[in-house]
């Protein structure tokens, strides 16, 4: 997430003779430092920018099919690494390793997908010819160098999904990655930029804060920027990019409501909702930040809730939070709704804290219920493990509660109508992906992104690929 030097979120110290800053790598379990990173200056910045233009020149012109095929071996080197980047993860944002190696070998199954198809959805695509005219085709062209500004709740993920089809379609990538994963940042780098026929310089990490930014941006030779986070970094980096008349595709927040329809099959429901909710510390995206029941069956769910929540294990199913701040921000969030008349059926603020857990970083699973319109857990999005249970009067009640926000990135519905759902997922539910009777995730083949104050554009499948490039009309007389 974007946040300017000194803040909270992240620990910087300025270094006096350059006016930089260094990165400390602290690992959230024990709250030390293990690895120190010093930004880059401008004029280095600078200069990576113009190697990245010179190697873009150089990959554009490679054909099509030979682009996909270099990047698409970078799969295998994410095969063989996935347990040190796992475990590297770890260390800098708290995954479980078992969740970071599925990560990585997550990232190689994107490759493979767009490998297999990356190159038919590049093709030409004819469009009837003009009068007079011989042949009128559309042309796929890529942009230039692309700016990726990526956050830390899935470091390996968010990186390739946005970099592998941005390369194959021609562009070069600058990644700004969260200051806090440099480390994997650099492993990216280096697993893209060791592949045979990849120019040097076509993918580069840049270590710098949040003031270099702009610049970047702003460079000539800078073409577009993607960029996940939080809403109000989207709101300033597509407000940049809007008036830099560049292309920007933004990722942000949501507060994706799961509507469970009194039909539903409750114990899927609730295996699917604390799966999803707990999975990563609930620094998820698109995770149920909502449990939007009817009425009839809210006691039988928040049951089942909380039976299955006790199951899980720490440092398997979840870890602590990114650091302290983050544990800070959720545990006032809980408070505040608490205090607006919200229950706590499990976890909490004063939850125990497990054994070796040091850094102040750990908040336990929490099951809030009661939880209503204008209270903090249904208003706001709540960026750790917190499921929020509301009560619905109706089906139609269950619709109104889940699109009353400002946010449409995902949802779902659960009811053993599959037609009722097919139904309310395709047409009520206002969000970018929503899925009938399971948790929605991403996958490679499907494009990913939302609606409202979720941002703009799209990631995977077809549409990701083709967020930068040029749409180029092509007419022969």
């Amino acid at each position: 997430m974007l946040k300017r030097a000194g803040s909270p979120l992240y620990a910087v110290a300025r270094c006096a003779s350059r006016g930089l800053v260094t990165f400390p790598q602290v690992n959230p379990t024990t709250g030390k430092v293990f690895k120190e990173y010093s930004e880059m200056d401008e004029q280095e910045v600078s200069a990576i920018v113009s190697r990245s233009n010179e190697a873009f020149q150089e990959w554009r012109r490679v054909p099509t099919v030979e682009r996909v095929a270099r990047i698409g071996a970078v799969a295998e080197g994410l095969r063989a690494r996935a347990d040190e980047v796992a475990a590297l993860m770890c260390q800098e944002m708290g995954k479980p390793v078992s969740q970071g190696k599925a990560e990585v070998l997550k990232c190689a199954h994107l490759v493979d997908w767009y490998a297999e198809h990356g190159a038919g959805f590049l093709k030409d695509v004819d469009y009837p010819t003009l009068p007079g005219f011989k042949k009128s085709y559309v042309s796929y062209q890529p942009l230039g160098v692309i700016l990726s500004i990526m956050p830390w709740n899935f470091p390996m993920w968010q990186v390739m999904r946005m970099s592998v089809p941005t390369l194959m379609a021609g562009n070069a990538v600058l990644l700004k990655h969260a200051p806090n994963c440099f480390g994997s940042a650099a492993v990216c780098e280096e697993l893209l930029q060791s592949l045979p026929g990849v120019p040097q310089g076509l993918f580069r990490s840049l270590v710098i804060d949040v003031p270099q930014i702009s610049n970047v941006l702003e460079h000539p030779l800078v073409q577009g920027v993607a960029l996940t986070g939080s809403e109000g970094a989207g709101r300033i980096i597509g407000a940049k990019a809007g008036g830099l008349l560049k292309k920007a595709v933004v990722e942000l927040g949501g507060s994706d409501a799961y509507a469970i329809l009194a039909d539903a099959d409750l114990d899927a429901a609730a295996a699917a909702v604390v799966n999803a909710r707990i999975l990563n510390g609930g620094q998820v995206c698109v995770a149920p930040k909502r449990a939007i029941v009817e009425k009839s069956v809210k006691a039988a769910f928040e049951q089942k809730v909380v039976e299955k929540l006790a199951q899980k294990k720490y440092g398997v199913d979840f870890g602590p939070l990114v650091h302290s701040k983050a544990r800070q921000d959720v545990a006032k969030q809980v408070a505040d709704t608490q205090a607006a008349g919200a229950k706590v059926l499990a976890g909490g603020v004063d939850a125990p804290i497990p054994d070796g857990e040091t850094g102040g970083a750990f908040f336990a699973p929490t099951v809030l219920t009661d939880v209503k319109p204008g209270m903090v857990a249904f208003d706001n999005e709540i960026f750790g493990p917190v499921i929020a249970i509301i009560e619905a009067d109706s089906e139609a009640h269950a619709i109104e509660l889940a699109n009353r926000s400002p946010y449409g990135l995902g949802g779902a519905v659960f009811t053993q109508d599959l037609e009722k759902g097919e139904r309310i997922a395709k047409s009520e539910i206002e969000c970018g992906m929503c899925f009938v009777n399971d948790f929605v995730r991403s996958d490679p083949s499907l494009p990913f992104g939302g609606v409202k104050n979720s941002g703009l554009g799209r990631e995977c499948a077809a549409f990701g690929m083709l967020e930068f490039v040029n749409v180029k009309t092509i007419c022969v007389k």
